[in-house]
């Protein structure tokens, strides 16, 4: 029977990352001190639960789905959450207290009346609210997280949007890339991009590594198992 050697199938690049993953040292990782975390758009928690298994502790939790939020106080009942339109939160109160800010904000089309492709272009729409609590609470760390079309969405004007509004808004961004979580210990084929920012006055003062992929592909039945 024909079989194709390992050698052969290192010629592509998912093949030569899985083979020469470092999973277990990345994730052997722990933070030197205990850092804070604010969700927004935190849905039913996945992301949440990713950031608590790096270590991270909850600050607030904000979500608007009454079901989602039963969801994340039935899982984790000491966490804060937020069951509210963002839109009527104020989060002043958390100012210089976060470390770090995230969140899947949904996509919509922006308006370019003001053809500046800045904070004032983006009224009306949910990264308007993440803005503005990127305002509100001054984290050192923002990570954002969407859908892959949101690379070609109007021809790339929105993306475009968010990375001018994230610089304008005194962040360095430090990561926009498309990652594919079957290659991450997820079951699925969800694609996103990731676009990780840290505050300018920080920016000289660290560096992003991108996370190692697994050593093999996840099934529906590793799940389960």
């Amino acid at each position: 029977d024909d079989y194709y050697d390992t050698n052969d199938l290192l010629m592509f690049d998912e093949i030569s990352s899985m083979h020469n993953s470092n999973w277990n040292e990345f994730i052997s990782i722990k933070p030197k001190e205990e850092y804070t975390l604010g969700e927004l758009f935190a849905g039913g928690g996945g992301l949440a639960v990713g950031f608590e298994k790096a270590g991270f502790k909850k600050t607030f939790l904000s979500e608007i789905d009454k079901n989602a939020c039963k969801t994340l106080r039935h899982n984790r009942n000491d966490w804060n959450v937020i069951e509210s339109d963002i839109k009527s939160v104020d989060f002043k109160e958390y100012h210089n207290k976060v470390d770090v800010v995230t969140g899947g904000f949904p996509c919509q089309a922006f308006s370019y009346a003001g053809k500046k492709l800045g904070f004032n272009d983006i009224r009306g729409t949910m990264f308007f609210e993440f803005a503005r609590v990127m305002q509100e609470v001054n984290p050192k760390i923002i990570v954002a997280e969407n859908v892959k079309g949101l690379i070609n969405h109007d021809n790339g004007n929105t993306l475009k949007t968010i990375l001018n509004v994230i610089d304008e808004l005194g962040y360095t961004i430090l990561e926009k890339k498309l990652y594919q979580m079957i290659f991450y210990k997820v079951p699925q084929k969800r694609e996103r991009i990731i676009i990780v920012a840290v505050r300018k006055d920080l920016a000289n003062k660290l560096t992003f590594t991108q996370p190692s992929v697994y050593n093999r592909i996840m099934t529906l039945n590793d799940a389960f198992y």
